[in-house]
């Protein structure tokens, strides 16, 4: 059985910037690589540990400057991998549970695919 410790340092790993949503793409970096990495991150540990994926939204200052994806896990923990990749200025707010389409993502689908492929090597 995975547990998050496990899969905590897999995941790291397994980012790249053809792991990045295309959208975050012009602020991903070596130096920040949770940059973008949110959807497929929370798809790739709801893959593996269950639970929910919660949405909220990205403020910088005043300004919504997008979404983030987090997990919530079957024993109540909220857990977000990526949470690192904020600049001091954003503020995630909110968090509402969405619910997953039953095939993969449409969005950044080749970027999940990827991940999860990665991520599941890392464990084997």
């Amino acid at each position: 059985m995975i547990d998050l410790e496990t899969l905590r340092p897999a995941v790291r790993t397994a980012w790249g910037a053809d792991t990045c949503d295309p959208h975050d793409m012009p602020n991903w970096h070596p130096g920040n690589p949770a940059r973008g990495q949110c959807g497929v991150t929370a798809l790739v540990v709801q893959d593996l540990l269950g639970g929910d994926l919660i949405l909220g939204e990205v403020f910088a200052g005043d300004t919504k400057a997008g979404y983030h994806y987090w997990n919530r896990l079957p024993d109540g923990r909220e857990v977000d991998l990526t949470a690192d990749q904020f600049h001091p200025d954003e503020v995630v707010v909110g968090g509402e549970v969405q619910h997953r389409p039953p095939d993969a993502p449409r969005r950044a689908r080749r970027q999940y695919e990827l991940l999860r492929q990665r991520v599941l090597a890392a464990l084997d």
